[in-house]
């Protein structure tokens, strides 16, 4: 934690050195910026030239896949796991493939079972589920409900949610 996380100028060099011992698989030529958090490092590959910006969150309870020339900026999370919410809240993992040359830009949110497509570019702030294809614009414009958490629930009211 001390060398990989920490927010201080350490080398990206010493960052993948201590990955690697960790059991991660990290090409030649990856700049690994500050307070990068990397849940299992045993779980992760990364390809040669890839740049994972600053404070990003691999949470990575399964594989995690970050081919060759791929741009994280910074921010982002990218998260294997996830949970069985309209059951027993179980854990529930599947893994996440970026493939090369893409960009997943600032802040985005990448969950489990994802795959971006070679060159793909997913825009800021994007929540990413499923398949980007590749060498598209990815990004969604704003939130919208999707559906009920539990099934026979009334809608929730309009308006800002109640004050605390």
């Amino acid at each position: 934690m001390l060398l990989v996380s920490n927010p201080l100028q350490i080398s990206s060099r010493v960052r993948r050195v201590v990955l690697v011992a960790f059991g991660a698989t990290i090409g030649e030529g990856v700049l690994l910026r500050p307070r990068l958090r990397v849940r299992f490092p045993w779980k992760l590959t990364v390809g040669d030239r890839s740049w994972i910006g600053e404070d990003v969150w691999l949470h990575n309870q399964d594989q995690l896949t970050i081919g060759a020339d791929v741009v994280v900026s910074q921010g982002t999370f990218l998260t294997t796991g996830s949970h069985a919410h309209r059951r027993d809240m179980a854990l529930i993992t599947a893994p996440v493939v970026i493939e090369d040359g893409a960009w997943v830009t600032a802040r985005c949110v990448v969950l489990g079972g994802t795959r971006i497509g070679r060159s793909a570019v997913v825009s800021p702030g994007t929540v990413v589920s499923g398949n980007v294809p590749a060498g598209v614009v990815f990004g969604q414009p704003r939130g919208t409900v999707l559906g009920q958490r539990f099934p026979g629930a009334g809608t929730p009211a309009a308006g800002p949610p109640p004050a605390p």
